[in-house]
């Protein structure tokens, strides 16, 4: 049966890598008790007719960057990368609220929670994993007492939902976040273009998988994620003197 939906974007296509811009609401690999062809692989499979390896994930409702080694050795070699963290990631979020300080790193170690969740770690508990993420905020909307901020974020470890859990600890949850930020959304949003989680994975540099120099591959922001700019352009007022504008 052929698949309505447009081709998926390359971004990347050769022997031992290709890169892909995924859209919201698909999941990597297939989820538990879900179809295995329903997934982003399979899809990606489909379309260029050869079989990829998983090499990282991001999450069902984020968009942008996603990455798949060619064959064996590839998955290999781009596995290590990432486990080494010789990858630099740079992801895009539209927070509500505004951290305290413009640009910083956070430091908060995560735990596994309940129904595949992450939350802040205990001092001291077992099972703790350290986990860093730098921020700097681009760009900052305001209406009447709500905030809402654009971040360009930089993980330096790869903990599951970790800007998810550290933007929320700073006081900046997503926007639209249905596991970390409900009820935590400012007023103001209830017409919003976009009510997605508002999560964009926008660039990797990374090594490439024969050791020949280094990679640096982009996905253009969501399309989705645009229009919610704009609008926040046009609706709320756009507070002056921060960051570097629009990503």
């Amino acid at each position: 049966m052929t698949d309505p939906r447009p081709p998926l974007p390359l971004l990347h296509d050769d022997d031992d890598l290709v890169a892909v811009s995924k859209p919201s609401g698909e999941p990597v690999i297939a989820e538990r008790g879900g179809p295995p062809e329903a997934c982003l692989r399979r899809r990606l499979e489909s379309q260029i007719g050869r079989r990829l390896w998983v090499v990282h994930r991001i999450d069902r409702d984020a968009s942008g960057l996603v990455v798949f080694a060619g064959h064996a050795d590839a998955h290999r070699a781009l596995s290590l990368a990432f486990e080494h963290r010789q990858v630099v990631k740079t992801y895009v979020a539209l927070a509500g609220g505004e951290p305290e300080k413009e640009h910083g790193t956070i430091q908060v170690a995560l735990h596994a929670a309940r129904r595949g969740k992450s939350r802040p770690a205990r001092p001291g508990e077992p099972g703790r994993r350290e986990a860093t993420t730098e921020y700097a905020v681009q760009k900052s909307w305001r209406r009447e007492d709500a905030a809402v901020s654009l971040l360009e974020v930089h993980p330096r470890t790869g903990r599951r939902h970790q800007i998810r859990v550290h933007l929320r600890s700073q006081g900046a949850p997503l926007l639209f976040d249905p596991l970390y930020g409900r009820g935590l959304l400012p007023p103001g949003l209830e017409r919003a273009p976009c009510r997605r989680l508002a999560l964009h994975a926008l660039r990797l540099e990374l090594p490439a998988p024969r050791g020949d120099g280094r990679l640096a591959l982009e996905a253009p922001t969501a399309e989705d994620l645009g229009r919610l700019q704009g609008w926040l352009d046009a609706q709320w007022g756009l507070r002056t003197g921060v960051g570097a504008g629009t990503l």
